[in-house]
């Protein structure tokens, strides 16, 4: 990527339409969590049995819950369970990623054969199967939810960012960074990540809108997040209990999951376009550009 393709990339992701409307939803999703440390409409954690079920409106914008608590102040709260989730989850699945593919493409041939079946065999067992296991032992908790996604998604990252490094070993200015004297460390910051992000990050993006479900899921389920925290799932779980009573009230936790797992993926995927080199020059198309397979080089 050239130096004013860097410079641009904010630019142009701000001219696709899918990824400033994922950027809008992130940054919302982001400040809600944000101003739910300080302030909310009511005490998330209120009881006020008086006051339950109250319809959408004035001061219950989205109303109340079987307890009376403020359902608009229980969505920002869980705002903050929601990001971090997403951000702890993407940053373990972007180190371990990052390191097996590293393995994978710039070691000795027996320590690529090695990763690559370590990678297939870890990928083989599902990221939710195995935070139910985990939580069954350990105990629900936000902490197995990150931890499993992460590693399970990071090794998703490495099986697929691995053939790009490959692919791109082999280039003209690697070899020439070779030649300048450059450590294989300093050559994969310098050259080789850099022009393998847009597919790393569409891989990032879709480990953090995994993570977003999964804790929503496993929190729905019991194996999640403990219910003395804020979470977008224990709110579903308890409100769908009454939704042959109270249908709108189910309504807003699930909103709030399904427009920010899409949100991250479509921020991910404006991303991609945005940083990708081949979009960078005249005549290059987000078709042109996904329908490319790189060769898996052995």
């Amino acid at each position: 990527m050239t130096a004013p393709a860097r410079r641009s990339w904010h630019r142009r992701l701000w001219s696709i339409s899918t990824g400033r409307f994922g950027l809008i939803v992130v940054l919302v999703v982001v400040v809600t969590a944000a101003v739910s440390l300080i302030w909310t409409p009511f005490d998330p954690r209120q009881v006020d049995v008086p006051g339950r079920w109250t319809t959408p409106g004035w001061p219950h914008v989205l109303g109340t819950d079987a307890s009376g608590r403020d359902i608009l102040s229980l969505i920002m709260a869980g705002a903050r369970t929601t990001v971090l989730v997403a951000v702890g989850a993407g940053v373990i699945a972007t180190v371990i990623g990052i390191a097996l593919a590293a393995l994978g493409a710039l070691t000795a041939r027996w320590v690529r054969e090695s990763v690559a079946v370590l990678v297939d065999v870890l990928i083989a067992f599902p990221v939710l199967l195995i935070a139910m296991m985990i939580s069954s032992v350990w105990g629900g908790s936000l902490a197995v939810v990150i931890w499993s996604v992460g590693i399970g998604f990071g090794v998703n990252i490495a099986r697929v960012t691995r053939p790009e490094l490959r692919r791109v070993l082999h280039s003209d200015f690697v070899l020439a960074g070779r030649a300048a004297g450059l450590t294989p460390l300093q050559n994969l910051a310098i050259h080789l990540l850099p022009n393998v992000a847009p597919v790393f990050i569409v891989q990032l993006s879709w480990a953090m809108a995994v993570a977003v479900l999964a804790e929503a899921g496993l929190s729905y389920l019991g194996f999640g997040a403990p219910v003395t925290e804020p979470s977008w799932g224990l709110l579903l779980a308890e409100l769908q209990s009454y939704i042959t009573i109270h249908p709108l009230s189910v309504v807003w936790p699930g909103l709030a999951i399904t427009v920010t797992v899409l949100g991250l993926n479509l921020l991910g995927d404006g991303l991609r376009e945005a940083t990708d080199p081949t979009l960078a020059r005249p005549g290059g198309t987000a078709r042109n550009a996904r329908s490319h397979v790189p060769e898996v080089v052995a």
